[in-house]
């Protein structure tokens, strides 16, 4: 006979059970948390340890120079500029100037914005790689990210690159979750990230391609509506910033100056990542992460290698092909990279077990590889927060305008490199000379330059010392290129009683014979 057995109580017995199994989910969320805040801070708190250090210490460039002239010109005036040139930075230039208005225009203040979202990008990098791989796979990317020297660089820039990498990182990881965990929320923060993406800049759109991969998979698994909630939410995003980019394709004439060569793809690692090492290390990891990557490496590849070859081949029409407008393709690489080096260590797969030496080896060389790879990249760091050096000393222009000013001077200028503006910035503060050639401002014209006097004799009137700052390089002249009308009156009735040469500009006295 069988031994009797009685019924067991499902709902008594297993309460100690139950409540194991809800101590462990709840373990696990939270370990999944901590994991989760640990990939988002870490980097950024690194990426952030590079950026703000010495963040209005380099001088403002030309582009940066453009961005505080939009940014503090009235609505009107804004609209007016707009409508001719740099619509494609609408949305940067109305966010700078309510910044402005609370926070100031010093370097360090222009900056800060983007600053604040490089280091956001590094920690959505970890965040990204966690998703994907594995929370150390995570944190070595957004580490790597940080560290990047183009990524210091770029974000003591008051421009808005930092930002369409930072939306675009984040529109990959919306969609990431929608597909997982699908809602009309979920898409909709998407299709705003894919506006935010293109706001930022035009460029960064393309990270669409790899994500047609991403909805391609989930179809493939029987997602029968990703398809329909992705063309939904792309359509949002591209329809918010349609009008924008119509009105661009217009003025795409502005960027004409970019003219390149099969040596700009040559060097293109070098200046994008801002360093040779750097780039050819991140590049030759990514490379081999494609063999990692696993559903990924479609997403990746295309993310990293599409829109450099896209601007490449059509840099003759659309004039693209510039290191500073790929910045966004830089977190594909490094996730590459990190996917390589844990694979590579053997440490890609966090399920995976091996014995206690195998794992002290594979840290000892993931560390070893993170350090060399710092090691290579601090130097550039260090020159990426220094002035630039193709650039014009418009602050020891400013300074020895300043310090040699009398009452009544005026001040003209020379070149094609933005000289009005930037001396109007460098002396915004300051007691300034009168721009005595200028008869049309910039706002009146709707443009980012002014309409000289066509009667110069007549604008001069009056004035008895004048201060030139020319950017004419090569040791001519300072007046070369100028008008020839204005220059033969500046020949006859003024002499240069002093010249102070400084890096690419020259400050001339002038004083009436």
């Amino acid at each position: 006979m069988t031994a009797y057995t009685p019924p067991v109580d499902e709902r008594a017995v297993p309460e100690s059970a139950e409540g194991t199994r809800t101590g462990r989910r709840r373990s696990a969320d939270a370990a999944g948390r901590g994991s989760a805040w640990l990939v988002l801070l870490l980097p950024s708190l690194v990426a952030a340890a590079c950026v703000l250090p010495g963040l209005g210490g380099r001088q403002l460039w030309r582009d940066e120079h453009a961005t505080w002239w939009a940014s503090t010109l009235s609505w009107h005036d804004l609209g007016r500029l707009i409508d001719h040139i740099d619509v494609v930075f609408t949305p940067y230039y109305a966010a700078m100037h309510l910044w402005i208005a609370v926070a100031g225009d010093s370097p360090a203040m222009l900056r800060l914005p983007g600053a604040l979202a490089m280091a956001v990008s590094a920690g959505l990098v970890g965040l990204l790689g966690r998703r994907m791989f594995a929370v150390r796979t995570g944190l070595l990317a957004g580490l790597l990210f940080a560290v990047v020297p183009a990524i210091t660089r770029y974000g003591q820039e008051a421009r808005p690159y930092a930002f369409a990498t930072m939306f675009a990182l984040l529109a990959t990881l919306l969609l990431l979750r929608a597909l997982d965990k699908p809602s009309l929320l979920g898409w909709t923060l998407y299709g705003l990230a894919i506006a935010g993406t293109g706001f930022s800049h035009l460029v960064a759109m393309s990270v669409l391609a790899g994500h047609l991969w991403l909805v391609w998979l989930a179809r493939r698994r029987g997602d029968r509506i990703a398809h329909y909630a992705f063309t939904a939410a792309a359509l949002l995003g591209l329809s918010i910033t349609f009008p924008m980019v119509a009105q661009g394709t217009g003025q795409s004439g502005q960027i004409a100056w970019n003219v390149t060569t099969a040596d700009d793809l040559i060097q293109f690692p070098g200046t994008l990542f801002g360093s040779w090492v750097t780039g050819g290390t991140v590049m030759a990891l990514g490379v081999l992460g494609l063999l990692a990557a696993g559903r990924y490496s479609v997403l990746l590849a295309a993310w990293a290698v599409l829109p450099p070859v896209l601007t490449f081949v059509t840099a003759n029409q659309l004039h693209l092909f510039l290191p500073r407008y790929l910045l966004f393709t830089i977190p594909a690489w490094t996730l590459l990279a990190a996917a390589a080096l844990t694979r590579l260590t053997g440490r890609l797969d966090p399920q995976a077990r091996r014995g206690t030496g195998i794992k002290v080896l594979s840290g000892v060389l993931v560390t070893a590889a993170a350090a060399g790879y710092v090691l290579a990249a601090w130097p550039a760091i260090g020159d990426a927060k220094k002035d630039l050096a193709a650039e014009p000393d418009y602050r020891g222009a400013a300074n020895t305008i300043v310090a040699g000013e009398r009452s009544g001077d005026g001040m003209v200028f020379n070149g094609v490199l933005s000289e009005r503006r930037a001396m109007a910035y460098e002396l915004r503060d300051r007691q300034a000379p009168k721009d005595v050639l200028m008869e049309w401002t910039p706002q009146q014209n709707g443009s980012y330059g002014a309409t000289e006097c066509d009667r110069p004799a007549r604008c001069l009137k009056g004035v008895d010392r004048l201060w030139l700052v020319s950017t004419v390089a090569d040791g001519r002249p300072p007046l070369t290129g100028k008008d020839a009308k204005t220059a033969a009156v500046l020949g006859k009735e003024f002499k240069a009683t002093r010249t102070v040469r400084l890096n690419h500009v020259v400050v001339q006295v002038l004083e009436r014979k």
